[in-house]
């Protein structure tokens, strides 16, 4: 009898030894997969959540940029009185595809490139950014700048062939409503803007190509290349410096000092779009006017000018929205990332 109790509990152990081992190997895959690409799920999840978040404010910015206002406040109470709440979301299903994918692939590329140019720098000069930032107490140094910023602008010049058309289209939707009201425009025109009106994002998209071609998917594409270019840069450079200068001051951890994320994705935001802004504008404007012509139709170019008021118009509601939109993001994706990493690993 002993013996045979004994070979019960064996059994019985080894069932539920089998049977765990199953469970746990039917999350295995799945786990590692999550955990090898972790920085792709990680961005695209705070990408929409970003995006859903502040989209009102990006709605706002475009339209302040391509027709004149008398502030942020009349932009507003003129969009609701017009078009509802449903004019603050209009094209939201453009940027919802367009800012996840993006944005994963942005910060793929970025992640891969900054561990390049830190290896090169290591090997011709000594001198590793990513090794400097992760030091407690360190600072931000001309090189780790220089790392990353570089970094960032890979990333922002591989992502624009694939941001181009779906920003346009954004913008398309954003501003149908205004195109079709103008007063005063060349009955061509007008027949044309008329026909984006209250469209879309699939729409909007199949009727720039019937009026521009399928190069018309890429108007404006070299501002645009222009502005993520520069305008990532920035960015990164910005959001990791600060992110070292806060979490030195604070003698936390980044992982641990969550308001150092946020501030730091807020300042980046901020930051990278107050330097990049006439370019933007003038993207936008240029755009706008091009939605108007078709097909073989010369479409004049506006001048960048820096510091000119006109190129600054809804700047302030535009940095507001970065700063909500990268201050949710970024929490949102050291949060995920550090979660991910926590995962158990099996063999």
């Amino acid at each position: 009898m002993p013996a045979e109790s004994n070979f019960q509990d064996v059994t019985s152990s080894t069932i539920r030894t089998r049977t765990m081992s199953q469970i746990s190997g039917g999350s295995e895959r799945p786990r590692r997969w999550i955990k090898r690409y972790r920085t792709e799920t990680a961005a695209s999840t705070a990408s929409v959540l970003s995006t859903v978040t502040a989209f009102p404010l990006d709605s706002v910015k475009t339209r302040m940029q391509t027709y004149p206002y008398a502030g942020a406040l009349d932009c507003v109470r003129v969009t609701y009185k017009s078009e509802g709440i449903r004019g603050f979301f209009r094209g939201v299903t453009a940027p919802l595809a367009s800012v996840t994918l993006v944005r994963t692939i942005s910060f793929s590329i970025y992640q891969r490139s900054k561990y390049v140019y830190s290896d090169w720098m290591k090997k011709h000069f000594g001198f590793s950014p990513l090794d400097h930032v992760n030091r407690n107490g360190a600072y931000p140094t001309l090189g780790t700048i220089a790392c990353f910023g570089a970094a960032g602008a890979t990333a922002g010049s591989g992502i624009t062939f694939i941001a181009c058309p779906f920003e346009l289209t954004k913008l398309s939707a954003q501003i149908s409503v205004l195109m079709a009201n103008q007063k005063n425009v060349d009955p061509k025109k007008q027949e044309i803007a008329l026909s984006y009106h209250n469209k879309g994002t699939f729409k909007t998209l199949a009727n720039i190509v019937k009026h521009r071609g399928f190069a018309g998917m890429y108007t404006g594409l070299n501002l645009h290349l222009l502005r993520d270019t520069l305008g990532t840069g920035i960015y990164f450079a910005t959001y990791e410096s600060s992110k070292q200068l806060l979490t030195t001051f604070s003698g936390k951890d980044a992982h641990k000092n969550p308001l150092a994320v946020l501030a730091a994705g807020a300042l980046c935001g901020i930051v990278s779009w107050a330097m990049i802004y006439p370019i933007d504008s003038v993207k936008s404007i240029y755009q706008r006017n091009a939605l108007m012509y078709s097909k073989g139709q010369k479409v004049p170019v506006p001048k960048i000018k820096f510091f000119r008021r006109d190129m600054y118009r809804g700047l302030g509601v535009s940095m507001g929205r970065s700063a909500t939109v990268n201050a949710v993001f970024f929490s949102v994706f050291e949060f995920l990332k550090k979660q991910i990493n926590s995962l158990e690993e099996y063999d």
